[in-house]
């Protein structure tokens, strides 16, 4: 991950944190390493986690997650749910 795209998609992340949490399914919102094919890729991404991948057509058109933020790909990484012990 280059220092540069990394403290970009932090940016970007820290500027769409809120819109993107407040969608159906998001567990959470982070910058790592994008997935494909369930293998990690060497480009950085904002990284929002869900309990389940659903179909888009399957949503609310304001919950479908964008690909991509102000030039920065969005990853939907299905993490299951979050509960507190």
């Amino acid at each position: 991950m280059s220092e540069e795209m990394t403290a970009r998609a932090q940016a970007v992340q820290a500027r769409y944190a809120d819109e993107l949490m407040s969608k159906a399914h998001v567990q959470g919102v982070g910058v790592g390493l994008a997935k494909k094919d369930g293998q990690y890729t060497n480009e950085v991404a904002i990284v929002v986690m869900v309990d389940q991948k659903v179909p888009a057509s399957q949503l609310d058109p304001d919950d479908v997650i964008p690909k991509e933020l102000d030039g920065v790909r969005v990853d939907v990484q299905e993490m299951g749910f979050f509960t507190a012990q």
